[in-house]
């Protein structure tokens, strides 16, 4: 049987870039392989914000994640890729992290080089841990997965914010020697700086991150294809768009009294129930009724 990570591995090598749009919760990682998409990024920003109604500012903590990652990994066939922050605490608290991401059915980790409690990418005031204290993480990592086919390990380093660009390229290549199947410069903030990171780490798998309204230019993914990158997430996109339609309906609704105005725009009741798989569970459960009315199947040439 093909594990999740191997599955990933393969896209990566024959298909970039592979795009992975971000979900909070199992019923939008649906959606993502509904459309075609390739894999689900679980977004912990997403998590934070859905699950907790707070901001990205470490706050979800590893079993909620875990938690969370069962529930979409169980949902989707699609390789799912895990936000990881720190790996949650010090090398042990990694090594479990990894343990319980892969035996939810996680194809790829992202772990980080901030200092806990961690920030948003994209949100000021980030501080970075030594690149030595982040190698540590990462050879947790590979010491807890499953052999060199086991889930992938994305090292993020977070110090192009506060260090600058040279450093946060020197800590990718340390990274990468440690181990690190996939690098992640986070927030470059021009389209020279994606360059140079594509550039400069050519020849290893790396990730691009598009926030909408974030430090770093919207481009599109045949262009970071072209840059270098193997692998682009979207992990909010869906959150910022869901947030304004939400508001609107619910004014309406508390303008007006009824949503009959958006009946057009909605989803209907059957086709929700369609995307979480409503007429095959029903069809399971008649399948399940009339083999029981058959009678259980005889044995032929049992004892009787």
């Amino acid at each position: 049987m093909t594990t999740p990570a191997a599955r990933l591995r393969r896209l990566l090598d024959k298909s970039p870039p592979i795009v992975a749009p971000g979900a909070f919760n199992a019923l939008f990682a649906r959606l993502i392989e509904d459309q075609g998409f390739p894999a689900v990024y679980l977004s912990g920003a997403g998590v934070a914000n859905s699950l907790l109604g707070r901001p990205d500012l470490g706050m979800v903590t590893q079993s909620e994640m875990v938690a969370v990652a069962e529930y979409v990994c169980d949902a989707v066939d699609v390789p799912v890729i895990c936000d990881g922050d720190t790996g949650y605490g010090g090398v042990h608290n990694v090594a479990r992290t990894i343990a319980l991401y892969q035996r939810a059915g996680v194809a790829a980790i992202q772990l980080e080089d901030q200092a806990f409690p961690k920030k948003c990418g994209h949100f000021e005031d980030k501080t970075v841990v030594g690149p030595e204290e982040m190698v540590q993480r990462i050879l947790a990592a590979r010491d807890a997965r499953s052999g060199d086919d086991g889930i992938l390990i994305i090292a993020r380093t977070d110090a192009r914010a506060p260090l600058g660009l040279d450093e946060a390229l020197d800590r990718a290549h340390r990274y990468a020697e440690a181990g690190a199947d996939i690098l992640f410069v986070e927030a470059p903030q021009t389209t020279d700086e994606l360059a140079r990171v594509g550039t400069e780490l050519a020849g290893h798998r790396l990730m691009a991150n598009m926030v909408e309204f974030g430090k770093t230019p919207l481009l599109p993914a045949d262009r970071l294809g072209e840059l270098g990158f193997h692998l682009v997430i979207y992990p909010g996109a869906l959150t910022r768009a869901l947030v304004p339609v939400a508001r609107q309906v619910l004014d309406d609704l508390g303008r007006e009294g009824s949503t009959l105005s958006w009946l057009d725009r909605m989803a209907t009741f059957q086709e929700v129930n369609e995307v979480v798989g409503l007429p095959e569970a029903n069809q399971w459960e008649a399948d399940v009724a009339r083999r029981a009315a058959d009678g259980p199947p005889t044995t032929q040439g049992a004892e009787r």
